[in-house]
């Protein structure tokens, strides 16, 4: 729950509760579950779970159990950040995909997570816990890096003032270190991520720019940890992302040739 406010939980509070009750673990649940895990009476609980599966946003299995709805997707696919930016960004991920067979993925800021909008992955790739959809702390990714070193500077120290969760040993867990690490990333234009969420891989990531000049999405390549130089993917992943930005209208990738 994200409630902020010291009044009782609105009635719009409550239903966005029974909608975080659902989590990849756990993406079907019981009424009485819903109840326990939103911390709702189940009298409200059963009154906000009929009218939403109602409205289709939310559907009751044979079993009895609930499962987020369709109409919940339609709804969220308007979302500018999201398929919108995902149309123009799938011709080039699918060309860095057939170029590589590695995993692809396009991801957007929501501080202090990035949250995963598109990502292909072959069968033979390393293996990654990012998924659609899904959330990683911004700090210890490349998507992340990229993103965070070009929001603006009140968005970035609201990120270092936080404990800096670290995934393994190579996490980047020190504020001063992060800040090192942003400033490197704003003048590189791109960034190399060791092993910072699994041992097992590491990533380039470069960011896309929108209509304005600003960031507003960031691509990268996860590839295993172990025989693979990464410097000879920084080319790619950035033409990539320029192209991109290209399709969005950004006017400096407008002015640049390929």
């Amino acid at each position: 729950m994200r409630h902020t406010s010291v009044q009782a939980p609105s009635v719009v509070d409550r239903v966005l509760d029974v909608f975080g009750a659902f989590s990849p673990e756990r993406s079907v649940l019981s009424l009485s579950d819903l109840s326990r895990r939103a911390r709702l009476p189940l009298s409200t609980t059963h009154r906000i779970v009929g009218e939403l599966t109602r409205r289709g946003a939310l559907e009751r299995q044979e079993d009895g159990r609930y499962r987020v709805g369709l109409w919940l997707w339609e709804v969220a696919s308007l979302s500018p950040r999201g398929m919108g930016l995902r149309e123009n960004a799938m011709p080039f991920l699918e060309d860095l995909y057939e170029a590589t067979h590695e995993n692809v993925q396009l991801a957007v800021l929501d501080v202090p997570d990035v949250v995963y909008v598109e990502r292909i992955s072959g069968r033979n790739a390393v293996s990654v816990i990012s998924r659609v959809g899904g959330r990683l702390a911004a700090h210890a990714t490349g998507v992340g890096l990229v993103l965070l070193a070009n929001a603006p500077a009140e968005v970035q120290e609201e990120v270092l003032s936080r404990p800096l969760k670290a995934y393994t040993s190579k996490t980047i867990s020190s504020p001063e270190r992060l800040r090192r690490v942003l400033a490197d990333v704003r003048r590189d234009g791109f960034v190399i991520s060791d092993r910072q969420v699994e041992l097992v891989s590491r990533s380039v990531a470069a960011p896309v720019y929108g209509r304005d000049d600003t960031v507003v999405a960031a691509i990268s390549i996860v590839v295993p940890a172990e025989g693979v130089d990464l410097r000879t993917l920084v080319p790619a992943v950035r033409a990539a992302a320029r192209g991109i930005s290209r399709s969005l209208g950004a006017p400096r990738a407008l002015r640049q040739p390929f």
